[in-house]
């Protein structure tokens, strides 16, 4: 191995909610070790596995044995198992577990070992690169650009992870555990690692220009990162660690150069007949423009979009007489509260609560039916709701919508007796979704239609996790189920383990061919 001369720093900062810092890191550019753990588990269990990591993984790699590939599997998996060893030894453990991203400097090369959704970037040239992949839901769509960067960043479900480091036995060759990659390290390059506590509130531009603005000085770089990491809430533990190489520098600055040498008559005179034509253009196009506002019927100008706002103190105080209210194109947007009432959807008319999961939908006084009904609607939006159903006042389902083409994104339901319904409707997709502790069937979908079913959750319910009937043929993608859902047919169990994620399938099938583990819940506590 040669080494390669770099400038580097890092620092960890609980952030502004959490007491405890469950985050760890280690460098050693003599050795060109890097490290970023995150642990999960909550209390002192997260610390204790973020500790174990960074122990095991530090020994591993400082034997330069093997190559680094080699060093960073095997480092990996003995964090693994030492982890899962000590969470069954000790009851108040369970369920510990970490996320980690490590990078070995390897003669030009950095050979980068990563599980779950901490990250690294590469900064070269006035560009930033995420390079590792989150091993999550909203991640997976992040990376398929299904969700922008800022759409990632604001999603209820961003913390859960489907790879993890402890939550399950595993051998450094396992499938779908560790992601290894080797990118060149050229010195002009810089690698950041970090914690979700970073990348959950700043975004990449908003990373590169830190680095670039402190280039040469990755200790100021990285004080400045957790900074705007807990101004921007400090939701998190937030860990930053940044790596130049030593001809690191900020891109140079695009400068407007105004020549001083003499021009020729013949440029000149270029230069004037350009001019000249540019300016006829201009005018001839004024002239068009003035003769067609002048002579030409004019259509009426379409509505503008509105946002009708919900809430205490808000133009509305129910969200039924906003809905009623509202013209194709406008949103309902439900600040944070509790409403018992029931939601009759209209055409081209969005919802969405204002904070994800805040507004809560119970319900009605009289209630007993669905808490969203909509049949024959178009166009609909439904998003960041959290419907919660109870004994004393409970919901048959959460949503309910026939013959409608509408898009639910981000709606947590829990408790009603069917999570959410499909009846038909040729233009349905759930994307984000989590539907868990309900009566039945955690989605229900009947008739002939498609609806396209993305990186939803389904857990705890007592019926089907998702149940496919008279005709009904779903696209299943990236779908976290804790029990086999009942397909259709066309569907076999083979092509959907390929796309989606089964918690403890049954009957179980051999350790070599299970999918990825998911952490409890799947969730970073």
């Amino acid at each position: 191995m040669v080494k390669a001369k770099v400038n580097c720093a890092g620092d960890s900062d609980p952030g502004r909610v959490r007491r405890n810092n469950e985050d760890a890191w280690h460098m050693d550019p003599e050795r060109g070790i890097f490290l970023v753990v995150d642990g999960i588990g909550g209390q002192a269990a997260g610390e204790k596995a973020a500790e174990i990591a960074v122990t095991r993984v530090r020994t591993r790699l400082e034997r330069m044995t093997g190559t680094p590939e080699q060093r960073l599997r095997e480092a990996i998996a003995m964090a693994n198992n030492e982890i899962a060893a000590a969470a069954k030894e000790n009851p108040e453990w369970e369920g510990m577990a970490c996320v980690l991203t490590a990078a070995v400097l390897d003669n030009g090369s950095a050979v980068i070992g990563h599980v779950g959704d901490s990250r690294l970037y590469q900064l070269r040239r006035g560009a930033i690169r995420k390079v590792t992949h989150d091993h999550s839901p909203v991640g997976e769509r992040e990376d398929s650009q299904e969700l922008t960067e800022a759409e990632a960043m604001r999603h209820p479900r961003r913390n859960e992870v489907f790879r993890d480091v402890g939550s399950a036995e595993h051998q450094p060759d396992d499938p779908d555990f560790i992601e290894i990659q080797r990118i060149p390290f050229d010195s002009d390059s810089a690698l950041l690692l970090c914690s979700d506590g970073l990348s959950d509130q700043v975004t990449s531009a908003d990373i590169r220009g830190a680095v670039e603005r402190n280039a040469g000085n990755p200790k100021a770089a990285v004080k400045e990162l957790i900074a705007a990491a807990n101004r921007a809430g400090g939701k998190d533990n937030v860990t930053v660690l940044i790596v130049e190489g030593e001809q690191y520098t900020p891109p140079a600055a695009v400068q407007a150069v105004v020549p001083v040498e003499k021009r020729s008559e013949n440029s000149h005179t270029l230069w004037i007949a350009i001019a000249c034509l540019v300016a006829g253009f201009l005018i001839a196009a004024a002239a068009a423009w003035f003769t067609r506002e002048m002579w030409m019927p004019h259509a009426p100008a379409a509505p503008s979009a509105r946002t009708l706002t919900v809430g205490s103190g808000a133009q509305y105080t129910a969200i039924a007489p906003a809905i009623a209210a509202a013209q194709a194109g406008d949103t309902v947007d439900v600040l944070i509260g509790e409403y018992r009432e029931q939601l009759t959807l209209k055409t081209g008319v969005n919802l969405r609560s204002h904070v994800p999961r805040e507004a809560v939908l119970r319900a009605a006084p009289l209630g007993g039916g669905p808490a969203i009904y909509g049949e024959g609607v178009q166009n609909v939006r439904i998003s960041g709701f959290l419907i919660q159903g109870d004994e004393k006042l409970p919901l048959s389902a959460g949503i309910v919508v026939k013959d409608s083409d509408v898009e639910l994104n981000d709606v947590e339901v829990a408790g009603t007796g069917v999570g959410i319904e499909i009846h038909g409707g040729h233009n349905v997709s759930l994307l984000g979704n989590a539907m868990h502790d309900c009566v039945r069937e955690g989605l229900l979908i009947v008739g002939a239609t498609t609806p396209w079913v993305s990186h939803n959750s389904f857990q705890r319910n007592a019926g089907a996790s998702l149940a496919a009937r008279e005709g009904a043929k779903p696209s299943l993608v990236g779908n976290v189920f804790d029990k086999t859902p009942e397909l259709p047919a066309e569907i076999s169990m083979e092509l959907f383990k390929t796309k989606n994620f089964l918690l403890e399938p049954k009957p179980r099938v051999p350790a070599a061919n299970r999918i990825p583990h998911l952490g409890p819940e799947g969730r970073k506590q």
